[in-house]
């Protein structure tokens, strides 16, 4: 069994159960994009215990479908996520959040984690790139970046210190966009979920966010002049109750099975 934990902090954990499926469709609907099952690789040493997962947002899908997949090859371990901004997970695991496992949306939330002795190392186990989301039909005719800059429209980034707002400001500013935004979110999923509703007529993601928002979000473009590049750094922590289980999980993702499920969610190999 996996359970989720999102938005912790220090004297207040908010668990959210999460029922472990591995199939062809994720626990939120996410299809996988393949038609086909992940092939099985080898699991390596026995592990067992609980292990807890903070993850970037923008990974959630794939890595409820991950954690189902490592129950599956390790049936002694338990699979807990915290899913949120990588800025707020940094700040968490420095504050002493207990942690096993961190993977982050970009590579300067991993180095604090270095520095600040939470780990020794990490592995770049992905790549993404943005696309502007807009609601199904894109009701405001969004054609591409430069209607970031139309006061008229309703628009949102996520905030600057989290990957993907630091990300589109890149964007935006190689395509000489002043941007023109009314909100700003504190993680790439708030921010589709106020494009889902209408409140807002655009916003910046990533890919693999549109993909597996299915019919809810529709996705422009972002020319590849313009467009950057998201690399995911993971590490296993080293203030963990569980280092055996959490070496195992890093290398289940860096493995053959692991680059294939995040593939079916439209991430780039590591």
């Amino acid at each position: 069994m996996r359970t989720s934990m999102r938005g912790w902090a220090p004297g207040l954990v908010v668990l959210g159960l999460a029922l472990g499926g591995c199939g062809d469709e994720d626990e939120g609907g996410a299809a996988r994009t393949d038609g086909e099952p992940a092939p099985m690789s080898a699991p390596g040493p026995a592990v067992e215990g609980t292990l807890t997962v903070f993850a970037a947002a923008s990974l959630t899908d794939a890595f409820e479908e991950l954690g189902a997949a490592f129950e599956q090859a390790q049936p002694n371990v338990t699979v807990r996520f915290n899913f949120a901004g990588s800025s707020s997970l940094r700040e968490q695991i420095l504050g002493g959040a207990p942690a096993d496992v961190f993977a982050s949306a970009n590579a300067a939330n991993m180095e604090q984690v270095i520095d600040g002795g939470e780990a020794t190392d990490s592995e770049v186990f992905a790549a993404n790139e943005l696309q502007i989301a807009v609601p199904p039909g894109n009701p405001a005719g969004i054609t591409g970046l430069e209607d970031f800059g139309n006061g008229g429209l309703l628009l949102g980034l996520c905030a600057e210190e989290v990957p993907c707002g630091q990300l589109a400001l890149e964007a935006l500013g190689m395509a000489g966009v002043a941007p023109d935004i009314d909100t700003t979110a504190t993680d790439v999923r708030a921010l589709l979920t106020q494009i889902e509703t209408g409140d807002l007529d655009a916003g910046i993601v990533y890919r693999t966010d549109v993909l597996a928002a299915g019919d809810t979000i529709a996705g422009v473009d972002i020319p590849a002049a313009a467009n950057v590049v998201a690399e995911y750094p993971l590490a296993a922590l080293t203030r963990t109750d569980n280092p055996d289980a959490g070496a195992a999980f890093v290398a289940f993702v860096l493995g053959d099975e692991g680059q294939a499920i995040l593939a079916s969610y439209g991430f780039d190999g590591a």
